[in-house]
């Protein structure tokens, strides 16, 4: 089956993470990998010098249930402390490297690897690539009991929530996705909605934004690093 172009573009920035990181790896390197279907397809990607490094840490259950398929050692972060880099795809992602992230759900998991990550890598097809964040909707994790206060909270913020019905995190938690939501200052929005309490966290990786994004366009993966 043919591969519809916003797959092959997936498959070229996996393809591009793998040739960036290459160099970084040895038979003590663990790498963390977030979730997704971009994270997926650097995964399988990886996979081919599964013998190369010693192990990953996964954002999610589903991540790290792809990578024992491929045989990759899974490790508990931990167990493992600091990783030289993360890799993992974006929702969307702005000029300076500030992401909404956690369509997946995963977006807890993914900003605690993300934070013990030297280098962040996003991996992303040019889509997702935008000049103001909130187009997606921002998810945000909270404890159950304080989902209709949090709301309550983020309507006053100018957003419009929706729990995200029959979604449970890995971490027994809920979503609220933020919809008609432009953020214009995500570094100030993050730390705001982060002060909420019942939060857990949120899907805007702005106080840890990506190092260096990898975008696949139509003429090829193109670099930036974070400014």
């Amino acid at each position: 089956m043919a591969l519809s172009s916003q797959d092959q573009l997936k498959h070229a920035v996996a393809r591009a993470a793998v040739d960036e990181i290459l160099p970084m790896l040895d038979r003590q390197t663990v790498v963390g990998i977030g979730t997704g279907s971009t994270a997926n397809c650097f995964i399988d990607a990886l996979a081919e010098y599964r013998h190369d490094f010693d192990g990953a840490v996964a954002s999610s259950q589903a991540t790290a249930d792809r990578l024992k398929k491929h045989n990759i050692p899974v490790y508990d972060l931990n167990g493992v402390g600091t990783l030289p880099v993360y890799v993992d795809g974006a929702d969307e992602i702005n000029h300076q490297l500030h992401m909404i992230k956690g369509g997946g759900a995963a977006l807890t998991r993914e900003k605690i690897v993300a934070a013990c990550a030297q280098t962040f890598i996003c991996i992303a097809d040019g889509s997702k690539h935008v000049d103001r964040l909130g187009g997606f909707p921002l998810p945000i994790e909270v404890i159950p009991m304080a989902r209709s206060y949090v709301a309550r909270e983020i309507v006053k913020l100018g957003g419009d929530p929706v729990y995200r019905e029959g979604v449970v995190t890995d971490n027994g938690n809920q979503i609220i996705d933020i919809f008609n939501f432009m953020i214009d200052d995500p570094l100030d929005m993050e730390v705001r909605i982060n002060s909420l309490v019942g939060v857990v966290t949120h899907g805007i990786f702005a106080v840890r934004g990506a190092d260096i994004l990898l975008l696949g366009r139509e003429d090829g993966v193109a670099r930036y690093t974070a400014s």
